[in-house]
């Protein structure tokens, strides 16, 4: 569980997987991804997640600096990869500090394909 807020009247945790949803969220908003894909997928397929599946393409470990994420991404064909994935990261930190009150200390963008999108 991840402690978002301690004060006179007590903590407030949030799961994993509430974490991972709103981070699953704010990377499909950013422009360039195509869509995100399973952390744990092993095979040569890739399977594009709906967006009911985002938090599976979502890691989220803790450390004492804060919040660790791993988000794992298909980018379009013919965008900056490099620019996405500092716009995926800013705008997860920015979300997660905002609205789950978490201090994130790394986001780390996996890109795990490129697909072509007319």
């Amino acid at each position: 569980m991840f402690k978002v807020l301690s004060n006179d009247l007590g903590d407030v945790y949030v799961e994993p997987e509430v974490v991972e949803t709103i981070t699953g969220m704010a990377t499909v908003d950013c422009y360039g991804l195509v869509g995100m894909v399973p952390k744990n997928f092993t095979s040569g397929i890739v399977s594009v997640l709906g967006v009911d599946s985002l938090r599976k393409g979502v890691k989220v470990q803790q450390s004492e600096e804060g919040s660790i994420i791993d988000v794992y991404v298909i980018m379009a064909y013919g965008t900056k990869i490099h620019e996405i994935a500092h716009n995926v990261m800013d705008k997860v930190v920015y979300v997660l500090t905002t609205e789950a009150g978490l201090r994130v200390a790394k986001v780390n963008v996996n890109v795990m394909g490129i697909k072509y999108v007319p």
